[in-house]
């Protein structure tokens, strides 16, 4: 049995199945090392790309005779050059991501595993940002599927705590992340200050960036009823209050009105999103609802 499966995250039948995919992005990145996906720069792989001008210094076996032959002129061939991708996974551990069973971090954690997985079987560099009031910590990116063990032993690890500063956390780690890359943010958005400019100082810093929205099935459809007193976990503040049909229709209204936001906020941006519960069964998220988002 792998570290991975005696954690409970995978079994070998889901791993194999994440192996077949890779990670989706709509733009092309400099990378830093020979991967298996386009690349801005031109190089020396098997797909042709175009032609230019031989130049003193050429290498005589990409030059195109037949171009030769009818102008005249020397042209050499240009390939595709492959790099690897920087997968960026943001994963929000503050008190709020604490709640629920299994909590909504544990879920997360998860999520945030499968991804690195399918991005490390493919040569991708995978790193974590921790969010709570800022990056907390991190774990860098590394390349090679024999990264996951300790990627998924630096998840497993995590544990909620602090409040939560969803545009400090974001702008913090966008001027920190040494290149642009894909942002998975992993979250449940519940920041009172929001989240959109945190995700536009990424975008400014040309990251191309998805939002898994990750609330919990009591969040989306409370049972809850009487008499309460209601703990805030991450500011402490407590309010007593009375649960009854109205309070309830209240807040489903609130409710829809702040994931209308995120999602037409998300649209406008060009912001791939997806919106997960923790009773949603983990791997039918991550084959059915990432697929065409941040997975292929």
């Amino acid at each position: 049995m792998t570290t991975a499966t005696h954690h409970g995250f995978f079994t070998p039948d889901f791993l194999a199945q994440l192996e077949r995919l890779s990670v989706a992005s709509r733009r092309t990145f400099r990378g830093r090392a020979k991967g298996e996906r386009r690349s801005p720069r031109k190089g020396q792989s098997v797909e042709f790309s175009d032609y230019r001008p031989y130049g003193v210094g050429d290498d005589l076996r990409y030059v195109d005779w037949n171009i030769y032959a009818r102008l005249d002129r020397l042209h050499v061939k240009l390939f595709v050059d492959e790099e690897d991708l920087c997968l960026h996974l943001l994963v929000d551990a503050s008190n709020s991501m604490g709640f629920g069973q299994p909590t909504k971090l544990a879920y997360a954690a998860r999520l945030a595993a499968a991804i690195g997985f399918v991005g490390l079987v493919n040569l991708e560099r995978v790193g974590v940002g921790v969010l709570r009031e800022k990056v907390s910590e991190g774990w860098p990116p590394v390349r090679g599927r024999n990264q996951f063990v300790a990627l998924v032993d630096f998840l497993v690890s995590l544990k909620s705590g602090g409040a939560t500063s969803l545009n400090e956390g974001l702008a913090n780690y966008a001027m920190r992340a040494r290149e642009p890359g894909l942002v998975v943010l992993v979250s449940d958005l519940l920041d009172p200050q929001g989240f959109e400019a945190g995700v536009r100082a990424l975008r400014e810093r040309r990251f191309e960036v998805h939002v898994v929205h990750l609330l919990d099935a009591e969040e989306l459809n409370p049972t809850l009823g009487g008499d309460l007193r209601l703990h805030d976990s991450e500011t402490g503040e407590v309010r007593e209050l009375t649960v009854d049909g109205d309070a309830l229709r209240a807040y489903r209204e609130r409710l829809h009105v702040f994931l209308e936001r995120v999602e037409a906020f998300c649209r406008t941006q060009e912001i791939g999103y997806r919106r997960a519960s923790t009773d949603t069964p983990f791997e039918e998220f991550v084959l059915s609802h990432l697929r065409g988002l941040v997975l292929a």
